[in-house]
Order: structure tokens, then sequence, then C-alpha cells
């Protein structure tokens, strides 16, 4: 990782560590380890925000999350964000979401939510993978119930990189704001039976009940998928720059496993599941099965 890409991620990291703090250029000058003139160029060419921009749309994206899941009010959302005023604070949520606070805590819709990626990671993407130390991944059968999912198609992609180059990484922030079955976003690799023509067989969504009739997003579908067992593949927990290697490590061993030997065969009618990679839990992957 380069000198300038590791001076604007401490700055990230100190952000998100004191983003209920006061926060400022000389605090972050100190993070970089540059001048702060140099520090907010820096912060401004890699993120294409300026600092000011990055963390009030970070606090706005950690306020309405609080207003959705604490049922806390909206002065409390303000303050405990940093803002200075309420109004200032509702017209800044009005401009980011297009929709009050208030309306919001009451009635929560699909938002983007701001989510800030590491510049680190740009780096990592190009690495190549270290095959000498492949980690121990741990398998079990789970199942999931008949259910919907809400998703957003692309064009061709067939991985994450390629998705967010044709649909962007917003999509996450939008999904991250919706209630989920399993608590979190998915990542589905589609099997034909889903695809819809010239779209792509990777998606992202949230999977909600099957009686689900709340809203969807604009450009969003909803596909319906059956009760089924899955095998889910488990890595070791990670650092957050090896995440190319723990992904590897998860999908090399589920290509060589054979399910037949537990009573199971692959069900390729299924889409494959990816969770986010999470360094504290490690990589998941769920590939449904069905018995011999």
């Amino acid at each position: 990782m380069n000198e300038q890409i590791s001076a604007v991620q401490r700055m990230q990291d100190y952000i998100r560590e004191h983003i209920n703090e006061e926060i400022t250029m000389s605090a972050l000058s100190k993070a970089s380890l540059f001048s702060p003139w140099h520090s907010y160029r820096l912060f401004r060419q890699y993120t294409n925000l300026t600092p000011t921009d990055y963390i009030r749309r970070l606090r706005l994206s950690e306020s309405a999350i609080k207003l959705k899941n604490e049922n806390c009010r909206v002065i409390d959302a303000a303050y405990d964000m940093g803002f200075k005023s309420v109004d200032g604070y509702q017209r800044a949520f009005l401009r980011e979401f297009g929709c009050n606070p208030g309306e919001y805590s009451k009635n929560p819709v699909p938002i983007t939510l701001f989510i800030p990626y590491g510049v680190k990671f740009r780096e990592f993407r190009k690495e190549s993978i270290n095959m000498e130390n492949l980690q121990s991944v741990f398998i079990q059968i789970t199942s999931k119930p008949e259910r919907k999912v809400i998703i957003k198609r692309g064009k061709t992609a067939d991985n994450y990189f390629s998705y967010c180059e044709e649909v962007g990484c917003d999509v996450w922030g939008i999904l991250e704001s919706m209630d989920s079955l399993c608590g979190e976003p998915v990542c589905l690799w589609l099997t034909e039976k889903y695809r819809k023509k010239n779209t792509s067989t990777y998606v992202q969504g949230v999977e909600v009940a099957s009686d689900y009739n709340g809203p969807v997003p604009e450009g969003f579908n909803i596909v319906t998928l059956p009760s089924a067992e899955y095998l889910m593949f488990q890595g070791e927990p990670f650092k957050e720059e090896d995440y190319c290697d723990a992904i590897s490590a998860v999908e090399q061993s589920m290509n060589r496993y054979d399910p037949t030997i537990i009573g199971y065969q692959w069900d390729d009618e299924n889409p494959r599941i990816q969770l986010e990679p999470r360094g504290e839990r490690g990589y998941i992957e769920l590939r449904a099965v069905k018995r011999k």
C-alpha cells in the first residue's frame, strides 16, 4: 500500500472512531502524518469528497440508522451525531435522503445510506493470491424458508467488482437501510431460472418474508426463492486487507468439497449466496444442496 493511500486510510479510520466527536483538520493531519493542507488534498483526491462532506454524509447515515432502529427522537439523533442545531440537521437530512427525519423515523423507507469504503481496498483488488497459506474453512448445513428477495440487477456482472462498475456501490447503502430476514443484505449468483434476458448473474439484494408487500426501491425487482437447504462455508477471521485471500480460501474449499459424503448433492437450480466479507467473522458463502 503506498504512502498516500495509507495516509487517507488512517484519516478514514480516525473519522470512523471519532464520528460522535468534533473532528478537526488538525486532528486528521495528525492521523495522516502530513500537513493539514496536504491531508485535505489527498483526502479529496482519493475519496472524491472533502473531509467535511465525508463526515457530514457519514453522520447523516448513522443518524438514519438510529432513527430506524432505536426509536430515538430527532433532536437526540441530531445532537448525538454532532449537529449544532435541529433545523440544520433536518435540512441536511432532507437534502441527503429526500425525506424529513421525523417522517422517516415514523415510516422508514429505503434510502441510500453512505457506505464509506476504505481506500486501501483499491490496492488489494489487484494483488495476487497467496495459494500456500490456505485457511481452515468451517462447513455446516443450514436452511432458509421460502422468501422474496428484492434485488438490483446488473447487465453482465458475474462478481462484486464488475457489478460495482455497472451498477455503482451506492446499491449497498440502499440495501443497508432495509430490514432483512437474515439481518443483512445478500449477494446472489442467479441461476438461469431467475435471470432476465441481458441481465447479470451477480446481483445484490435483501431477503424479505414471502408475503412482503412493502416498498420496493425504484429500479429494483423481486424474485421468490423456495425453501432450501444450504451448505454454509465460513472461513477464519481475517485482517480487512487480506480479504482477497479469505475469499479465495473459501471458494477453493467449496469447489473441492463433495457433498455426497454426507448424503447430499449440489442443487444448481437455487442461487449461490454471498455475505458481506467481514474480518471479525470470516468470509461466508452458501451453496444450495438437496438430498440424494
